[in-house]
């Protein structure tokens, strides 16, 4: 009863069969099991027929532990605080926690937290981003353990916004900010989005099957691209050479276009300004300009270096 009573919790909804085949019962003894729960004062809402499912709904407590009202606002306050990610490491344990709590707290009890939570200041960091909205977290949540599809206005770094369809897998709490892994339906591939620049999630009532995210971490994925963003730095540089020649030379790192006769523009994305110094170096031609400014200064130390070398200061050894 107790690892029934878990897996309701661990997961919003579950597919009737499958609940089964995970306790290693019948259908027929799940069904049991479900009543005896219910008569213990568990609710848990059945949808019958083909493809029916359990889900775990609000009631009078939270299991396995029984709550009295107080604690559990108190609880649910308390979380939230958590979820701005002023103690290091609870960030994505306390959005889990509260998403359970929530999904079984009576509506007379969430009026309570809401109240309390709009009447209580959380604040950021200092000059630090924007804290994710809890109601935003928790929704969220619930739809990632639910594998419910949800909706979202969402705008990018340019300012423009659009409309999202999307599979949320996980969210992820990473450098004072919270972000969702999903599968972007419109797009066709995996996004992660920033929660502070999400606008008006819903969920849709329509259920999927979660993919298996590449390298089977999500965690680890979204860290790993956030990081890899990080990195990357784009490099234009304007030198005097032919456009035809730099593509030859360049082609696999850079783009190239003509600008006059006899010059050309550079664009790539390094890897780190050291990584733009060396291509600009094998493209053997003299640069007119490059951006960012810290490239410049790079190459100038560089030049110096280098300099130095061909004027009789060789290693010692």
């Amino acid at each position: 009863m107790l690892r029934l009573l878990s897996l309701l919790q661990s997961h919003r909804y579950w597919p009737g069969v499958e609940l089964a085949e995970r306790l290693e019962v019948s259908v027929r003894t799940l069904r049991r099991d479900v009543d005896r729960l219910r008569e213990l004062g568990y609710p848990v809402r059945a949808d019958r027929g083909v493809g029916g499912g359990y889900q775990l709904a609000a009631g009078a407590s939270l299991p396995p532990l029984v709550l009295d009202d107080d604690e559990a606002v108190a609880l649910a306050v308390g979380l939230v605080a958590g979820t701005a990610g002023s103690l290091t490491g609870i960030a994505e344990a306390s959005v889990r926690a509260l998403a359970k709590v929530v999904q079984v707290m009576p509506k007379t009890l969430r009026r309570r937290v809401e109240a309390l939570r709009s009447a209580t200041a959380v604040p950021d960091w200092p000059d630090g981003p924007p804290s994710a909205d809890p109601a935003a977290l928790v929704l969220l949540a619930q739809a990632c353990r639910s594998d419910e599809r949800v909706v979202f206005e969402y705008r990018v770094a340019d300012g423009v916004v659009s409309q999202r369809r999307v599979e949320p897998k996980q969210l992820v709490s990473a450098g004072r900010r919270w972000y969702l892994l999903g599968y972007d339906l419109t797009r066709d591939a995996w996004r992660i989005f920033r929660l502070d620049r999400l606008d008006r999630p819903a969920g849709t009532g329509v259920r999927f099957r979660q993919r298996e995210v590449p390298g089977g971490d999500p965690t680890a994925y979204v860290r790993s691209r956030l990081d890899r963003a990080d990195s990357v730095r784009p490099v234009v540089a304007v030198v005097r050479a032919d456009a035809e020649d730099v593509r030859r030379r360049l082609g696999r790192w850079v783009r190239v276009s003509e600008q006059d006769p006899g010059t050309c523009r550079l664009e790539l994305d390094a890897a780190g300004l050291e990584w733009g110094a060396f291509v600009l170096g094998v493209c053997g031609a003299p640069i007119v300009a490059v951006e960012p400014p810290e490239l410049a200064e790079l190459l100038g130390d560089w030049a110096a270096r280098f300099f130095r070398l061909g004027v009789g200061e060789t290693a010692k050894g």
